[in-house]
Order: C-alpha cells, then structure tokens, then sequence
C-alpha cells in the first residue's frame, strides 16, 4: 500500500517563536498564535513576505514599509485568510498602506531573534496581516522556528518504512526547503505560500497518486486538509489554544511526531482498513 503523509511546518516540524506587532496600539505581541489572530475577523489576511531577514535590518527604520516592499519589488503569499480574495486586492493594501514602517517589523525581527539565535539551526519569516475593511496593515509578525527534538529521526523512519514524506505550509518556500534538506525530505514535495485550501488542493492531488494520505497539522489553518486527508493527525506539541472544531475533525491527537510514525505504521499494518484502523487507536 502506498501511504503519503503531509507534514505542516509552523508548530508541526518546528516549535515556533512568533512576535507581532498591532499597529494601532503600537505594542509587541510575544508567541501569538498568528492563524488564530487572522481567522478572528473575516477582513484579514495573513501574508508572508519574499524578504530575507538581514535586508530588512538594514533597511532605512523610518521609511514606510510600503514604500520599501515597492522600491525593492518584493512580493508577497497570502498564507491564510477566511474568505477568497484576490492577490490584486491584497496588494493594493499592502503597497498602498502609510501606516507600517520598517522599523516595527524590525522590532519583530530583533524579538524573535534573541529567542532564537542559539538554536543551531533557525528558520526565519517576516510578514504582516492587512485588514481590508480598514485598507491598512494591522500588525506586522516575524516567525522564527527550530526542528522539533525527533524530527528528523521520524521522518527518517517514515522512509525506512518506504511512507513518501511531504510539507504543505504557508510559509516561505526558501525557509521550508532549508528545513526540508535538515530533515531529509526532497525539495519537490515542498509546497510553500500555501493557503489553507491550498493545503486541502494538494492532499486531494496526492490522494490521486497513493493509496492513503496523511495529514499532520496543528493549527485551524490545517483544517480544510484535514477533511481532505484519508486520515488526519492532529499534534499538540506545541502548546497552543485550539477550536473544538479542529479536534472534531481529527482522527488522532499525539504528543509528538513519534507518535506520528507510530499511528502511520498502525495504518501500514491494517492495509488501509478502516475498522482495524479505528479498533487500532486506543493502542497508539
């Protein structure tokens, strides 16, 4: 049987650090769950910036982050957000917005990084949540993450055990192929910038190609993939809080991603059946 499991990264292969800023009250936000600040107004939309870290540091503090974004041509992902909207609609906030300066994404950025910067290996992000029904950038956010202790050793295992592994995130795809070479999953199966029905798109594809797929997600963006997967997989290991209604529509909690690797090896040993999956749980 061919068994594909997908993997979120924020909180799922990494324990995420995340820092935003709220513009109209000019105060930091230390480890804010970031999809749950989005999905808490229909008007917002969580973006990811095609930035690296050390150019915006040296960018000019006081200039408009606009007008840096515009000068440089950076562009952007919509990472999440709860109703459809277009990349132009997006952009005509973003880039038109005289609020946010370089310097409070900075401030986000220096937060982060003196909780990071011993970690052996960091991935960083930088982005902003615009409100569209305001016409201006809420908050602007930085993310920083390290590989969870194990996550390389499950992924390992998952392949000895012949399971294709995957990524499916709504962060930047340069930040995930770094993480994805660390873990030793192939940069093709990385899907970068993905929104949640993104992430449901692309387990729906790969339901085409095996025989089961997997989802293994943390957060309410997860959601939509977790309806879409043959089975999904709910991981606490990052504390947060979390709606009712994600728990409804997972199959398994675990603690950690070895336990991951022992629910797939459950679904591997039954053949896919459904009744010995579930008569299966209460031993996993």
């Amino acid at each position: 049987m061919a068994v594909a499991v997908v993997f979120d990264s924020a909180g799922t292969l990494l324990r995420t650090f995340r820092v935003a800023k709220d513009l109209s009250k000019r105060a930091l936000l230390l480890d804010i769950e970031t999809t749950i600040l989005t999905f808490s107004s229909m008007d917002r939309v969580l973006l990811v910036l095609h930035a690296h870290s050390k150019d915006l540091m040296n960018a000019p503090p006081r200039q408009l982050l606009s007008e840096y974004l515009k000068l440089n041509r950076i562009g952007f992902g919509i990472a999440c957000t709860r109703k459809v909207i277009t990349a132009e609609d997006v952009a005509e906030v973003l880039y038109h917005d005289g609020k946010a300066l370089v310097e409070d994404l900075q401030e986000c950025i220096r937060a982060v990084w003196e909780e990071c910067k011993r970690e052996a290996i960091i991935a960083m992000d930088s982005g902003a949540i615009v409100n569209m029904s305001l016409g201006s950038i809420e908050f602007v956010i930085t993310t920083g993450g390290k590989p969870f202790s194990g996550a390389r050793e499950a992924i390992r295992e998952l392949h000895h055990m012949g399971i294709a592994t995957y990524i499916a995130s709504g962060d930047r795809e340069a930040k995930l192929e770094r993480i994805a070479d660390y873990l030793g999953i192939p940069r093709e199966n990385v899907f970068g910038i993905a929104t949640p029905s993104v992430k449901a798109k692309v387990v729906e594809d790969l339901r085409e190609r095996y025989d089961m797929v997997v989802m293994v997600g943390d957060g309410i963006n997860d959601l939509p993939a977790f309806r879409s997967a043959d089975t999904a997989i709910l991981t606490e290991q990052q504390a947060a809080e979390r709606p009712d209604e994600l728990y409804r529509s997972a199959d398994y909690v675990v603690q950690d991603l070895a336990e991951v690797v022992r629910v797939v090896r459950v679904i591997c040993e039954s053949g896919g059946d459904i009744c010995r999956i579930n008569n299966a749980r209460r031993c996993v």
